[in-house]
């Protein structure tokens, strides 16, 4: 069986993304269906390439039974378009960028990750970076919601 790539994708790799990359992980793994995923995380820009997830998030995923210790960051590459059945962004600018270097026949797997939790009513996973520890948490509660409805879509379309 073919396995579902999925990439999460935000700016700089470091908190929003890694923290969807591992929450999914998780899920899958306690459905004991991680063998049917590649998971992977990546940023638009290059500005923490090599680097952990922030402290913080690690923290606040961590609290949640969640490791991200072992993620670091990296830049979406044209290679990620072909590779990858879905491309998840996180808000509307990491979705006009990767949309902008999208072949057009990739396009159709770009989403905004948001899109499989329409109950939060809102497209958009804030950027915790400048903000405090609530911030991460209200990712990682968007982010769970997310991966639920994500992890339901794709077990109903196959």
């Amino acid at each position: 069986m073919e396995k579902i790539r999925v990439l999460f994708v935000c700016m700089g790799n470091i908190c929003r993304s890694p923290t969807a990359e591992g929450v999914f992980a998780a899920l899958v793994q306690s459905e004991d269906i991680d063998d049917r995923f590649e998971i992977d995380s990546a940023g638009t820009h290059a500005y923490h390439v090599g680097d952990a997830p922030d402290l913080r998030a690690q923290k606040a995923a961590k609290d949640r039974g969640v490791d991200l210790s072992k993620l670091r960051a990296r830049k979406v590459i044209v290679g990620d378009y072909q590779d990858f059945d879905y491309l998840l962004v996180m808000d509307d600018d990491n979705y006009e960028i990767v949309m902008e270097f999208c072949p057009e026949e990739h396009k159709h797997k770009v989403k905004h990750f948001l899109e499989y939790a329409p109950h939060l009513e809102t497209r958009e996973v804030p950027d915790p970076y400048y903000g405090g520890s609530y911030g991460f948490e209200r990712v990682l509660d968007m982010v769970e919601d997310a991966s639920l409805g994500f992890l339901n879509t794709v077990k109903n379309s196959g």
